[in-house]
């Protein structure tokens, strides 16, 4: 089985967490955290940034490595680094997402979200009740 490595932003402003509807794919209308495939040459820390300026047409800071996650469809491997990160030049635009959302930690759980992506959302949560995750701007 063939491994794709990507990365993914959990991008904060205050209290919310921002998450992404996908609009194509098996996966359609599926929520996730935004990010994409990590290319040849690059560190993970420079594919997120990329990624995130071709997608959302915003320059981010990825801030801490939350987790990698480790996940198994049906046709392929994923291994998805996930960095804390915020906004520090434009606004989020849609480039390729059919909607967004602001989130506050609890809302986490009432979206539909990729199976890869369903881990990082509990992971939140679970920091987040423990005090072990500040959100702030």
């Amino acid at each position: 089985m063939r491994t794709l490595r990507v990365v993914a932003a959990v991008i904060r402003s205050g209290e919310r967490i921002f998450a992404t509807q996908r609009g194509y794919g098996a996966y359609k209308d599926y929520w996730e955290f935004p990010g994409g495939k990590i290319e040849a040459g690059e560190s993970p820390r420079q594919a997120l940034i990329r990624e995130i300026r071709e997608e959302l047409e915003a320059l981010i800071e990825p801030e801490e490595l939350l987790t990698t996650v480790e996940y198994d469809y049906p046709d392929f491997h994923l291994s998805m680094d996930c960095f804390l990160a915020r906004v520090t030049e434009g606004e989020l635009r849609l480039r390729e997402h059919e909607a967004a959302r602001w989130l506050l930690p609890g809302e986490l759980e009432n979206l539909s979200w990729l199976p890869a992506d369903r881990a990082v959302a509990a992971l939140l949560q679970e920091r987040r009740a423990q005090g072990e995750l500040r959100i702030e701007n």
